[in-house]
């Protein structure tokens, strides 16, 4: 104890100390420089320096999540391991890691919850339970174990956040940070589509180091005319699934054009749902621009109908534009059934019907399935589910969404006299109504093999729509309370 306070107290003493670690910190970075190269060394400081705020901050990791779900969904850490952790489950680790540790120190008190907390621990329930149900007939693999550990972790982003965001004001900041998030992805998405192929694959393929796919990442679809067209990805590699994400956080964004209290200026908001339209056509996926379609309709119904004329008007364009010609040729494909895409997919659905009517109750798990003649993998979120889990699952699903659905039209004239919170509601639930319906076309909802970042998406979008209920009302009764004799 003496040569403690004696260490601190002579300057000479931590002078030599703070020499020794940053000498120290200096000779590991010029080997790693040396050793990795300096842009290696870059990204080990920042990636340090990230992982020290997730540490200690639960606010900042949260955000810090949404900046990595957004812009780098499918990164991993730059070196091998057995299992090569993302960066998504770096940071999702880092913020389930410091909310726990909250508890335990007594930061955290008095849990917030709601009806729907144990409808989702059922449902996590149900999904481990068919887990491992399938391994009788598939063996365990690192992969799948990491891949069912991360379905559970993000699940459980809709109990947290419930807990964690404890005012308006929070709630408002995660929203806004979500929606810029979003917006920057689709500047990304557009910059890329827009540069010359050859120089958007280079920059692309930098990513190769972050566990990116290298070389032919660049996406086209064959338009009738037998001429390539460039799909938009940003940094999510698949279109299809950069459209996913790009609809609910237009339908995030959207109401906040017309809000009574927006959580950024409408000219801002307008601009930013402009932008992610944009990037959401030129990825050229069709069922997510008819599920952002929903969303909106939805929006339109329940409060602003001139969003129906806006919409219209767009439609009406769109019939008559030259540049929106082929996009609206391979609408009416894809209706008609007529476009080979469209055609693969029914292929995929009856071999899926296949799959759940030999296995309805449970399904066949998530290690792979017992037949030969089977396999998991379909573009449909309900047959997903139903292949992994059987009706039991989906049905599990199904109530979990349309609880939480059931939970904000209980009560819905409180959310509608709050102002701060009644458009963010809106939003979050109209992305949710985009997820249903873009669910029937592809199941990046639930994938947990490659598409854990738009699951995610999913699950935040869920807790925070729950959440935005709970304060509702909350603070209806505490006003009401305070209005009392």
């Amino acid at each position: 104890m003496v040569l403690s306070n004696r260490f601190t107290e002579d300057p000479r003493a931590r002078a030599v100390a703070a020499g020794v670690a940053i000498g120290s910190l200096g000779g590991i970075l010029a080997l790693l420089i040396v050793v990795a190269g300096p842009v290696m060394a870059l990204g080990a400081v920042i990636g340090l320096a990230v992982a020290l705020v997730v540490l200690t901050d639960l606010h900042a990791a949260f955000y810090i999540m949404l900046v990595v779900v957004a812009l780098l969904p499918f990164g991993t850490v730059p070196f091998q391991l057995a299992v090569t952790p993302t960066l998504l489950d770096g940071v999702l680790g880092g913020f389930f890691g410091v909310y726990l540790l909250q508890w335990m120190t007594g930061q955290r008190r008095l849990m917030r919850t709601t009806p729907i907390t144990p409808v989702v621990i059922g449902f996590i329930g149900i999904m481990l339970f068919a887990f491992l149900m399938g391994l009788r007939h598939a063996p365990l693999s690192p992969r799948v174990l990491r891949s069912v550990a991360e379905m559970i972790l993000s699940l459980l982003l809709v109990i947290v956040l419930v807990d964690v965001m404890r005012s308006a004001a929070l709630l408002r900041r995660a929203v806004l940070a979500l929606a810029l998030c979003g917006s920057l992805a689709a500047v990304v998405g557009i910059v890329l589509w827009m540069l010359p192929d050859l120089t958007a694959e280079a920059l692309l393929n930098r990513l190769g180091r972050l566990g990116y796919p290298v070389g032919g990442v660049i996406r086209y679809r064959e338009t009738p005319g037998a001429m390539l067209n460039e799909r938009a990805i940003g940094t999510w590699i698949d279109p299809n699934a950069f459209g996913g994400f790009l609809l609910m956080i237009g339908a995030v964004i959207a109401p906040q054009v017309f809000a009574r209290r927006p959580i950024i200026r409408r000219e801002a908001a307008g601009l930013m749902l402009a932008v992610v339209v944009l990037a959401l056509f030129l990825s050229d996926s069709r069922g997510a621009m008819l599920s952002l379609g929903a969303a909106l309709v939805f929006i339109a119904a329940l409060r602003y109908r001139r969003l129906l004329l806006i919409m219209a008007l767009a439609g009406g364009l769109a019939l008559f534009l030259p540049v929106t010609q082929r996009y609206v040729a391979k609408f009416q494909a894809g209706i008609t059934g007529q476009d080979v895409e469209t055609q693969m997919r029914f292929g995929e659905y009856r071999d899926a019907l296949t799959l759940i009517n030999r296995h309805p109750v449970i399904g066949v798990g998530f290690s792979g399935t017992p037949e030969i003649d089977l396999y998991l993998g379909v573009a449909n979120t309900y047959l997903t589910i139903a292949s992994h889990a059987g009706f039991v699952g989906l049905a599990a699903y199904l109530i979990m969404i349309g609880s939480a659905f059931g939970y904000g039209a209980y009560h819905y004239r409180t959310i509608r006299g709050d102002p701060d919170l009644d458009d963010v509601w809106l939003g979050l639930t109209a992305a949710m109504v985009g997820m249903l319906v873009g669910g029937v076309f592809d199941h990046f909802y639930f994938n947990i093999d490659q598409f854990h970042a738009t699951m995610t998406v999913v699950w935040i979008i869920m807790g925070l729509m729950l959440a935005a209920t709970r304060l509702a009302a909350e603070r209806a009764d505490l006003a009401a309370a305070g209005a009392g004799p």
